[in-house]
């Protein structure tokens, strides 16, 4: 199994306390955790109203991780009540908690890019034999290149050479290194490569890749990035506290996306992105709100994507009907 789905299952061995819902938050305060990137910027409305101390309704602390690492420990010891993860990583999570956590909403739709700066490549059959700089290794990025090079005849393991890095700003270095490389970045990292090499540009655009291979399906699955979870002890015992939450998340999303300019310079109060980088990488970077059914539709049809191709990619099974919170 991939590195990161092996730490995940550690964890979970390691921490049962999801399951049993013998950690539940006795503070007044809703406990949220969210990576730097695009899963952390459509709270960035949410957190400025919660530190002015105008909001109608809910009491909110925040984290802002730089890594996945720090973020699932927070979840599975009950440190934090709410959490934007990867998609693949929350069906983990849940799999491995014995239903520990539940889906909120669907945060991030896709926001992988191929990127260089020739022009030898202008689809996705054209990746064959190319030399790939990437990092996510065994989470989003991973699964949705490997998926999207196989259905286009393209054997991940010997028709391309994938070089891993561990972190997105490794990716960006090994590419500004190589005249003649091409990366596989998400936003903002794509904005910050550009802002450093005005010669760098989108080659391709991965979810219009994943929208074409789905064209023909019966259910049409789209590519997603981030979702945002709740551990279930917490939301059965405090469901007007998630609901407020849901509520505040919905306003918070509408308003960056309209917003932009006022959103990048709260971006970069909060660290999560430099302004001039949010500024630039805003429009790109797919920020969404989607709860209920239409979350579970979308989801679960991406999910079963994954796990076609690597059942541990979400934690060797499909989650069931209660992994989809609001839905019917």
């Amino acid at each position: 199994m991939k590195n990161i789905v092996k730490r995940v299952l550690a964890m979970a061995l390691t921490f049962s306390v999801l399951s049993a819902g013998a950690v539940t938050a006795m503070a007044e305060e809703t406990r949220v955790t969210a990576l730097k990137g695009p899963t952390a910027m459509g709270l960035v409305k949410l957190m400025d109203d919660s530190d002015k101390g105008v909001l109608e309704e809910g009491e909110y602390s925040f984290n802002i991780a730089a890594a996945i690492d720090l973020v699932t420990p927070e979840v599975v010891q009950g440190n934090t009540d709410i959490a934007a993860l990867p998609a693949n990583l929350a069906s983990v999570l849940y799999n491995n908690t014995e239903g520990g956590v539940k889906v909120l909403a669907i945060n991030t739709l896709g926001v992988l890019y191929i990127v260089g700066t020739g022009d030898g490549v202008a689809s996705a059959e054209d990746l064959k034999g190319k030399t790939i700089y990437a990092s996510g290794k065994g989470a989003t990025p991973e699964y949705a290149l490997s998926y999207i090079l196989r259905e286009n005849g393209i054997d991940p393991e010997t028709d391309v050479t994938i070089e891993w890095k561990s972190e997105h700003s490794e990716c960006l270095a090994a590419l500004l290194a190589d005249p003649e490389g091409i990366a596989l970045l998400p936003q903002p990292f794509v904005t910050t490569a550009q802002m450093k090499n005005d010669q760098i540009k989108v080659l391709l655009d991965l979810t219009e890749e994943w929208d074409k291979l789905q064209a023909d399906a019966e259910t049409a699955s789209g590519l997603i990035t981030g979702v945002t979870v709740v551990r279930t002890a917490y939301a059965q015992e405090h469901p007007d506290e998630v609901e407020a939450f849901l509520r505040n998340y919905e306003a918070s999303v509408s308003f960056v996306n309209e917003n932009m300019d006022e959103a990048a310079a709260m971006t970069g109060a909060y660290d999560i992105v430099p302004e001039e980088v949010a500024k630039k990488a805003l429009p790109a970077c797919n920020i969404t709100f989607v709860s209920g059914q239409e979350m579970k539709e979308k989801l679960s049809g991406y999910l079963e994507v994954l796990f076609e191709q690597n059942p541990a990619a979400v934690g060797n099974a499909l989650p069931g009907d209660d992994f989809y919170y609001g839905a019917e």
